[in-house]
């Protein structure tokens, strides 16, 4: 699940001191150079960062104007990207809002390219109107996407995302399941920073003004 993400400093340490340990003694500082670094690693980010840990930002889905659009609807712009569901009754909207409150914070040279999304990962019942609607009530520059089940999968599994449906109620509502961190992807729709559901709208502004600013 994205939540596992560590980073590559602390992976580094790991693997050398599985090959160069000696003795206990070389152990016992080993391990505890690995933890130094592998804290380290996210230093000053309250999200983690996962730069060169997953591939650039690619896929084929449906816009919320029922436009087939693939990653270049972004190229050249970085972009916030967050996957649910409309009839999450708290987590999606709760993160959406916070997410569009820490973006109108940033600094208007900041905040003038960055793009939100938000992908549906419930097809079935969130089309392109239902998207819009949902979208705007967040941000003007948010975009809904979705998507067939197939598309779907090729994207969430290239960033180690999950998602899954209850069993429907008499009605034939039904809960998803699904990863709940925000994805900022740079310029270059390399993946840089993952925004937990736990950060607050500060957090998410300076993590974001760090990332956008930095040359």
């Amino acid at each position: 699940m994205a939540g596992g993400v560590h980073g590559r400093a602390g992976d580094i340490a790991v693997s050398l001191a599985v090959t160069y340990i000696r003795d206990r003694a070389t152990l016992a500082l080993t391990i505890a150079l690995a933890a130094l670094l592998a804290g380290c690693a996210d230093e000053g980010w309250h999200g983690k960062n996962i730069t060169g840990l997953m591939p650039e930002l690619e896929f084929t889905l449906t816009d919320e104007n029922g436009n087939a659009v693939t990653e270049d609807v972004f190229a050249g712009r970085p972009v916030a990207m967050y996957f649910g569901f409309i009839h999450c009754p708290d987590i999606c909207p709760t993160t959406l809002a916070r997410l569009a409150a820490a973006t109108r914070r940033l600094p208007q040279s900041v905040s003038e390219d960055l793009q939100l999304a938000f992908v549906s990962v419930d097809p079935a019942r969130d089309g392109p109107e239902q998207l819009d609607e949902y979208t705007g009530a967040f941000s003007d520059r948010m975009l809904g996407l979705t998507g067939t089940q197939k598309q779907l999968q090729a994207l969430t599994r290239r960033y180690r995302i999950t998602y899954g449906y209850d069993e429907p109620d008499a009605n034939g509502d039904y809960e998803v399941s699904h990863s709940s961190a925000v994805f900022v992807f740079d310029a270059e729709l390399e993946p840089r920073l993952m925004l937990l559901d736990s950060l607050e709208v500060p957090q998410m502004v300076e993590d974001l003004e760090r990332l956008l600013t930095k040359p």
